[in-house]
């Protein structure tokens, strides 16, 4: 463990976390909550992202709006705020609001972690349902900013939305209901541009049944989605990350350009699968929605279809 920037364990609520330096050379973190990773940080360059998902999605930010252009990002869950730290790198001037629940667990990350000098990266602390809720008729960014005391900030926010919104609401290894209705994501459409671009890391495996009804509760809110796997949808296969992206206008990841290949990682083993349109329709099939009377807990670890 390398002294200046020591690891800790930390007892939450119902779970335990622990950070640990996993990569001296590069200075790389690791944040586990009950034995499964959460994030990796890189201190010594944010650009480097090591997991697949997270690789996925800065790609498809990548695609969606122009190199370096600044953005105004909502990130509902934190971790050890990998992407965050990634945009205030790679697009310098993001507005960034990261909505945690976790308020020790995230200043713990933040004190041994800490994030990148110019970053405009502000915390708002809370239940992201509830903070959506409370704050779907102003902006959320400037709430965010009030909230974090930074009232002498130059940033300017009024009324806009955010043009990306990352969710990413894991409890360890689960997907809680109230985070996968349609009544959420349309919460999530409320604080999202026009024209902006949504980012949804879930998790299934075996034959994909909360995936396929994810799909569609997220395709009755939005006009455009697209699913991305590693693995194929059509087989069936462990369990493991899955992510949805979705807009109210074409995706730029479903264009055949490669935006989302894997052959510049050391680990890559192919490119992932993506779906959209009717190959999408047609694959969560007879699928509904989910609803707030409906929505279930993502599957977990020890479900026997991913034995």
């Amino acid at each position: 463990m390398d002294d200046r920037l020591p690891g800790f364990s930390f007892a939450l609520a119902h779970h335990g976390a622990r950070l640990a330096l996993v990569d001296d050379a590069t200075l790389s973190y690791e944040l586990r909550v009950d034995g499964i990773p959460q994030s990796r940080v890189c201190l010594t360059d944010p650009r480097r992202l090591a997991y697949p998902y997270v690789r996925q999605i800065a790609r498809a930010v990548e695609a969606h709006a122009p190199a370096g252009q600044p953005l105004r990002c909502l990130h509902l869950g934190a971790g050890a705020l990998t992407l965050p730290r990634y945009l205030a790198v790679s697009r310098p001037g993001s507005e960034q609001l990261v909505v945690e629940k976790e308020r020790e667990l995230c200043r713990a990350v933040l004190t041994a972690l800490p994030l990148p000098p110019g970053n405009r990266i502000r915390m708002l602390y809370g239940e992201a349902r509830r903070v959506l809720e409370r704050t779907q008729r102003r902006s959320l960014l400037a709430a965010g900013l009030r909230a974090d005391g930074t009232g002498r900030s130059s940033v300017t926010t009024s009324e806009k939305r955010a043009e990306l919104v990352v969710v990413d609401l894991w409890e360890a290894a689960r997907i809680d209901a109230h985070v996968a209705s349609a009544e959420f994501y349309a919460s999530v459409a409320a604080v999202t541009e026009p024209g902006g671009l949504v980012a949804v890391n879930l998790l299934d495996g075996g034959d994909f049944d909360y995936l396929r009804a994810q799909a569609a509760t997220v395709a009755a809110v939005f006009a455009h989605v697209a699913l991305v796997l590693d693995v194929s949808p059509r087989l069936p296969a462990p369990l493991g990350n899955a992510l949805l992206f979705a807009s109210d206008s074409p995706l730029a990841i479903t264009a055949t350009d490669g935006v989302l290949r894997e052959a510049d990682a050391p680990d890559a083993e192919g490119d992932p699968f993506v779906l959209h349109g009717d190959d999408l329709r047609e694959w969560w099939g007879d699928a509904r929605p989910m609803t707030d009377a409906t929505a279930t807990d993502s599957p977990a670890l020890d479900d026997p279809r991913f034995a």
